[in-house]
């Protein structure tokens, strides 16, 4: 099995010309042409101690949401995580792929998964890009929810320790909006929808006034949002096991927030 069988099977899914032209998805360490030598571990970004995982379960690639390179490395002496990361999987022969913005954007991608999780049915694109393909989604739930229950089913399911959002101006919500990551580009466009609730992350202080007492804005952290790029990945992937006998792919026990709360 070589990585390129890999790498076509989630190119199908989130090809890489639907990327924003600032990001960096794809085979970022490794050869497409190599014969991978292990099996593969699914995370959210690369750490050593992702890295560590690796080796531990003999994957020689690892797959993650974000990209462990956005900007251009100037040296390699171990000065920074990044370059230590780097520096090992080379090392190692682990080859490093990252689905990050065409993963997002990809029809039925990451916010469709994550409003699947949290019961939202009917999704449509929240902002189209192309046919099919576009950031966020917008769907409604199967009936309406009492706000504060609904966001204490939030919580739960995306293992949040604290949720920020504005002023709570519903009683219930049925009409939900969501884009994972960073989405206060998208307020505009769930506003415009007419939705209860618009659920994102890395919002800013201004952002919070932006409702104007029309919905609710909410703030389940950056993490907590794209966590799901793992099970998504792992759908993607899992028929290659029926194809490649020795095909083995681990979901990482060890992708973990770099944000914490004390609480």
């Amino acid at each position: 099995m070589k990585i390129k069988d890999i790498t076509a099977k989630i190119e199908a899914f989130a090809p890489l010309w639907l990327q924003e032209s600032y990001d960096n998805a794809g085979l970022i360490v490794g050869r497409e042409d190599d014969e991978l030598k292990g099996g593969v571990l699914l995370a959210v970004d690369v750490t050593e101690a992702v890295l560590d995982e690796a080796l531990e379960k003999g994957c020689g690639m690892v797959i993650t949401h974000h990209p462990i390179i956005f900007h251009g490395v100037k040296r390699f002496n171990s000065a920074s995580v990044v370059e230590r990361c780097i520096e090992r999987a080379i090392r190692h022969n682990i080859a490093l792929y990252a689905c990050h913005t065409n993963l997002d954007s990809a029809p039925h991608g990451m916010s469709w998964k994550l409003g699947t999780m949290l019961g939202v049915n009917n999704m449509q694109v929240l902002e189209p890009t192309v046919e099919g393909a576009g950031f966020g989604t917008i769907g409604t739930l199967a009936a309406p929810m009492a706000t504060e229950q609904f966001l204490a089913q939030i919580k739960s399911t995306l293992g949040c320790s604290a949720i920020r959002h504005s002023k709570i101006v519903k009683e219930s919500i049925q009409s939900v909006a969501i884009c994972t990551g960073s989405g206060s580009s998208l307020i505009g466009a769930a506003a415009a929808n007419g939705c209860d609730i618009y659920i994102t992350a890395d919002l800013k202080y201004n952002d919070y006034y932006l409702p104007d007492g029309r919905f609710i804005l909410c703030d389940v952290g950056h993490f907590e949002s794209e966590f799901c790029a793992i099970d998504l990945l792992f759908d993607i992937l899992a028929d290659l096991s029926k194809i490649f006998c020795n095909f083995a792919l681990h979901k990482s026990a060890n992708t973990k927030n770099p944000m914490n709360y004390f609480m």
